[in-house]
């Protein structure tokens, strides 16, 4: 049972416009943004950072955005935003055989070395204490520039944001995200857990 029950998507006409964006990311609107708009600034301030976050401005794609996602929300354990994040990567062209590898993203052939580095980058910035350090920064700049490096702190940190909200709320996950989740991460113990 969540902290908070969520609103109805009527509950606050430009929450509800805003939100249109989610329809094309995940196919629906998400219960934490049906939840913030209990206080409408709240979820109006949060839809317009997500859409200015994963707006593309350089060679950071869609499909890894979204994996720098999953990886940020593994390592908090959230497990609402796993399945957010793998479905959201789907729904925005990531390669089958990372989705379906994504747990072994430093071995396996389908990730380029310049995608292991964005997303040993989200695994050291999400974690407590902060794991960033000179190694993670030169390798990072092997491959990207510093607009993208920020790119990919922006998606790490707004992750960082919903981890807590989604964890600490216990959002009620939608069946579509469910799907996501068994499909790709139930085979490593992916399970809803207190988000039903």
């Amino acid at each position: 049972m969540p902290l908070v029950t969520p609103l109805s998507p009527e509950h606050d006409l430009e929450t509800k416009e805003l939100a249109k964006f989610f329809n094309e990311t995940l196919g629906f609107c998400p219960n934490s943004v049906l939840t913030m708009q209990r206080r409408p600034a709240i979820s109006k301030a949060f839809i317009n950072l997500n859409k200015a976050v994963m707006a593309n401005e350089g060679r950071v794609t869609s499909a890894l955005k979204r994996m720098i996602a999953w990886v940020s929300s593994n390592a908090t354990g959230c497990r609402y935003c796993q399945a957010h994040a793998i479905r959201a990567a789907e729904r925005y062209g990531a390669e089958q055989e990372q989705l379906d590898n994504i747990w072994k993203y430093r071995t396996h052939p389908a990730f380029s070395e310049a995608e292991r580095a964005a997303l040993d980058f989200s695994l050291a910035a999400s974690q407590i204490p902060n794991a960033v350090d000179e190694n993670i920064k030169n390798r990072l700049y092997e491959y990207w520039n510093e607009g993208e490096i920020v790119e990919m702190l922006g998606v790490i940190s707004l992750f960082g944001y919903l981890n807590r909200w989604n964890d600490s709320m216990g959002t009620s996950i939608e069946d579509r995200a469910v799907e996501s989740g068994e499909q790709y991460l139930g085979k490593h113990g992916w399970e809803k857990g207190k988000h039903v």
